[in-house]
C-alpha cells in the first residue's frame, strides 16, 4: 500500500512485470507511457511491464492505493 500526501509523487520508473493499482482513498493522477489520467476511489488501473509510469497526488487530500506486481519480479525496478 502506498500513501501520497498532497503534492507528493512517485518517481517515474519502469518495472520488469505488469503492475496493478487499486485506489483505496482519494484521487490522483496516473501516467503510463504518454497517457495521463485522473483516477479515484475503487479504480483499478493496469500498467504493462517495461512501460514508464508514476502516480501523483495533485489534490488537497490523501491519495492511497494498493500496488500488485505480477508475476513476482525477479529483476529490479529502474528509476528514470
Amino acid at each position: 500500500m502506498v500513501t501520497l500526501q498532497p503534492g507528493e509523487a512517485l518517481k517515474l520508473h519502469i518495472t520488469p512485470v505488469d503492475v496493478f493499482f487499486y485506489v483505496l482513498e482519494g484521487r490522483g493522477i496516473v501516467e503510463i507511457g504518454d497517457e495521463r489520467e485522473e483516477i479515484s476511489t475503487d479504480t483499478l488501473t493496469v500498467s504493462p511491464a517495461r512501460i514508464p509510469h508514476r502516480l501523483l497526488n495533485e489534490s488537497d487530500t490523501i491519495f492511497r492505493f494498493l500496488v500488485v506486481k505480477t508475476p513476482r519480479p525477479t529483476q529490479t525496478t529502474h528509476i528514470l
